[in-house]
């Protein structure tokens, strides 16, 4: 399909819900601003970023329909005249429609162009959750400290322990949950500890200094609630969909995370200047491979996605 077709495919939800049950691919009317970028999608990757969206959590700040997804990258084929040298490029179209969609349309000064040493597959993961290492480390720098990872057998996780080590981190501990994940974070150095040794993690965690908590719930509570006074205790996921709140035990302190309230009020020049340091460490870091499922098998990504301990990260192709 060309990027001059009246029509493209688009992932799209009509409807809150679960997203097997709500998500259509579809055609979709392609029509052009000569303001924005257009951009021929080719790889975009399944977060839960992505999908809880999609379930209506965030019904108070989206409306449907939806174009689901958030990141990817793909190749400039139409540009404002102030930036023609972008056609040919990739870029990543960042903050604008869905990314679930063969042709994506964004503001030209807010696309960042993908460096050519970065593969297509790694270029799509390249900002939710990098960046969101990125900051959190930059925010709680981690030199010399005992730091916490729940959640730890996530895409992020693995970027925060390794990028956490060569920040100078005393010791990493990943709280994981598949038992297939203990030989891989142990691999990277870390301390791994399984989800369900409450009492080691209390343990290990009352001398913790940084918690960075993908979970919520009685794991972020059982962390949060044993470490000392001045703990930074840093919630930026809810995979358990349970919040944690302070009792009167918490002496930590309790912090929050969300990547669009660090970004929404950079200018453009700042936006693109917070990729610069992104893209070396990217290269550098062990990764986990891409699972790529052509956009018509989105079911089957989405059942790769859910299958615990999976060794691979869905990404949706749309060549």
């Amino acid at each position: 399909m060309s990027s001059n077709s009246p029509h493209h495919r688009a992932l799209i939800y009509p409807q809150f819900g679960q997203p097997r049950d709500v998500l259509q691919l579809g055609d979709q009317p392609t029509v052009f601003d000569p303001q924005r970028l257009a951009v021929r999608m080719q790889m975009a990757p399944i977060n839960p970023s992505d999908l809880i969206p999609i379930t209506g959590a965030y019904s108070h700040l989206i409306k449907t329909p939806m174009v689901a997804g958030y990141e990817g990258v793909g190749i400039v084929k139409a540009a404002p005249a102030s930036h023609q040298h972008l056609i040919g490029r990739r870029v990543l179209p960042l903050r604008g429609e869905g990314t679930w969609q063969d042709i994506v349309q964004c503001d030209p000064d807010i696309a960042v162009s993908v460096p050519d040493g970065i593969r297509d597959d790694l270029a799509a993961r390249s900002y939710i959750n990098p960046l969101t290492a990125l900051q959190l480390l930059r925010m709680w720098p981690v030199a010399g400290q005992r730091i916490i990872l729940t959640g730890a057998g996530s895409f992020i996780a693995a970027i925060l322990a390794q990028w956490a080590l060569q920040d100078g981190a005393r010791e990493v501990i990943a709280v994981y949950r598949a038992p297939s994940r203990r030989k891989g974070l142990e691999a990277l150095g870390v301390r791994a500890v399984h989800e369900s040794d409450l009492d080691e993690i209390r343990r290990l965690s009352a001398g913790a200094t940084i918690a960075f908590d993908a979970v919520g719930g009685t794991l972020g509570a059982s962390v949060m609630n044993a470490m000392p006074a001045g703990g930074e205790f840093v919630g930026y996921g809810l995979l358990s969909a349970q919040p944690v709140f302070p009792t009167a035990q918490t002496r930590a302190n309790m912090r929050r995370f969300h990547l669009r309230d660090v970004l929404k009020d950079l200018t453009p020049s700042a936006w693109q200047e917070a990729f610069v340091p992104l893209w070396p460490r990217l290269l550098d870091a062990d990764l986990p491979a891409a699972a790529v499922f052509p956009v018509s098998q989105w079911r089957e990504a989405l059942d790769e996605f859910e299958r615990s301990g999976r060794p691979a990260k869905p990404v949706l192709s749309f060549a």
